[in-house]
């Protein structure tokens, strides 16, 4: 076995991957820790060497999966991911990039990469986003409707909420999302004790509808996933992670040996061939 092969079989093993998994959870336990005053001037220097010995430890990561699996890791998009997210971490955090400093928190995210679930439901969601986003073009026509209508009805009697569309625009948005919309409702039905049929169905529209088809499509596109074939999170050899039966270090060894086996079997089968003939 070459020194790539060992590499490539240590990136791929499950205690390696549960490793790097411990490492994003101790670090972002860590950048949660730095937001505390007391504690970075208690213990700042010490939490800040723990942060560059984890940042260090997943630059080593990326190389070696770079090393193990060579071209396969640049066309696996979730190593893509991984190395924009530590080359965030690698820019500097001082002078006009300090703003930068924040960004680092973004290394949790590597859990989205590293948690074979994880992906798998960032990946449907990424299928279901032609139809999210046909389901916001709906929402946005019947907010620009809705806003039209609420200017006209409720301008005179609640110009603070409805004093012009962008106003409207706003105010309906609020309702949208359950925001204190009782007390907009009031206020416009002390003048007018119908309104409150416009906001009871705009509410039920906006809200209840929209929200759940949103939830139908994102559902629908984990659902398709699970019935493809290999629709069971697993991602390719590329990323360093668990690959296909066939395709990773094991599944190769098993192959090769079967070929073996089956050479063998027909070679005994010649002889025998060859024996019967000569008898």
């Amino acid at each position: 076995m070459t020194l790539r092969q060992r590499v490539r079989t240590i990136v791929d093993a499950s205690w390696f991957q549960g490793g790097v998994v411990t490492l994003i959870l101790v670090n972002g336990v860590i950048l949660g820790v730095e937001t505390s005053p007391r504690i970075m001037e208690e213990h700042g220097r010490l939490l800040h060497g723990i942060d560059l010995c984890i940042l260090a430890l997943f630059v080593v990561e990326l190389l070696l999966r770079i090393y193990a699996h060579r071209a396969e890791f640049f066309r696996d998009p979730w190593s893509w991911f991984d190395m924009v997210i530590v080359g965030i971490a690698l820019m500097p955090t001082s002078g006009p990039f300090a703003v930068l400093r924040v960004l680092r928190v973004l290394r949790v995210l590597r859990l989205l990469s590293v948690i074979p679930s994880l992906r798998h439901v960032v990946a449907g969601l990424f299928r279901a986003l032609p139809g999210m986003l046909s389901i916001l073009f709906l929402v946005v026509l019947l907010l620009y409707v809705a806003a039209v209508m609420a200017t006209r009805l409720f301008a005179d009697v609640s110009p603070q909420y409805f004093g012009d569309l962008p106003t409207s625009l706003f105010t309906l948005f609020q309702i949208a999302t359950a925001d204190g919309w009782g007390t907009i409702a009031k206020d416009v039905m002390a003048h007018m004790p119908m309104a409150w049929i416009f906001f009871v169905v705009f509410v039920l529209v906006s809200t209840l509808v929209a929200l759940n088809l949103f939830i139908a499509v994102a559902v629908e596109a984990l659902e398709k996933d699970d019935d493809r074939p290999g629709g069971d999170g697993e991602e390719p050899v590329g990323g360093g992670r668990s690959a296909p039966d066939g395709e990773g270090p094991d599944g190769q060894r098993l192959i090769l040996a079967e070929l073996r086996a089956l050479r063998a079997e027909v070679a005994r089968l010649r002889r025998e061939r060859e024996e019967v003939g000569r008898g």
